[in-house]
């Protein structure tokens, strides 16, 4: 993989691309891929760094490590109140800045699940277009075993889930978990990967596939279906037809038919300095 172009290394992060394909990469296996302040920092980055780079289409979210993601890191929460002060009033204030969602990223996300998902690590499931995860992922809510509010990622999670199934996951806490197999047959993810070593290999493969679209008709495609999650149907109709009518006159309209019927791949235009939240 080639590495990030950003001028700031990461340190809990990697920032990787693979052809048209970005990879963020949670990079604190020693710490269970925990979100400290620094990680909270670099996520913002490293997401508007993927959605403003033209080469690319699709971005994959996965985790080094037995763990995928485990929420915020309750070590430094119980040492140093004052790291997080910052994402706690974000918290407050419903301002959150550290997944694909929150930053507006209009680009393809794929979240590859491995191993184990916990708390907080479900905000990158819930707000992913496309989940897909290894044999041996677990999947558990433990805020309420804890005392605290199992809220955003519940709440998120509902649009992707029977409802009940979420409340079951946020009430008992980390007294139950779900695995793959469960998860796929309540909706949360899309896909099991068995062998779980396979799983990069899928995620790639997948977007890869996703990659040969266009990326404008896939951003409007984006801000029209997760749109339609905020509004009724009828406003959300309405405006899905602006994102629409937004891409008539685009070149990729002439050229998507004309690669189809000259039996090649199309030639898109790039998405070249789309800020995330434009």
């Amino acid at each position: 993989m080639t590495p990030a172009r950003s001028g700031r290394p990461y340190t809990r992060l990697r920032v990787e691309r693979r052809g048209a394909v970005g990879w963020l990469i949670f990079d604190r296996p020693e710490a269970a891929n925990a979100m400290d302040a620094t990680m909270f920092d670099e996520l913002e980055r490293a997401w508007t760094e993927l959605a403003v780079d033209p080469s690319v289409r699709v971005i994959v979210n996965t985790g080094e490590g037995r763990s995928f993601q485990t929420g915020v890191d309750v070590v430094q929460m119980a040492r140093d109140k004052d790291a997080l002060r910052e994402h706690s009033r974000r918290t407050r204030d419903a301002q959150l800045r550290f997944t694909a969602w929150h930053c507006r990223v209009w680009k393809p996300v794929i979240a590859a699940v491995n191993g184990t998902c916990a708390g907080g690590g479900l905000h990158f499931v819930a707000d992913a277009d496309i989940v897909i995860a290894a044999s041996d992922a677990t999947f558990v809510d433990p805020h309420v075993s804890v005392g605290q509010v199992a809220a955003y990622e519940g709440i998120a999670l509902a649009r992707k889930s029977p409802v009940e199934s979420v409340l079951r996951m946020a009430l008992v806490g980390r007294h139950e978990r779900i695995d793959a197999a469960r998860a796929y047959q309540l909706g949360i993810i899309s896909q099991v990967v068995d062998p779980p070593e396979h799983l990069r290999d899928e995620a790639q493969a997948l977007a890869e596939k996703i990659a040969k679209n266009s990326p404008a008709a896939m951003a409007a495609t984006k801000r029209a279906l997760w749109g339609a999650l905020e509004t009724g149907l009828t406003d959300a109709c309405r405006i899905g037809a602006g994102h629409l009518v937004s891409m008539w006159g685009h070149p990729d309209q002439e050229e998507g038919p004309r690669a189809f019927a000259e039996n090649r791949d199309a030639e898109w235009i790039p998405l070249e300095g789309a800020r995330p939240d434009a």
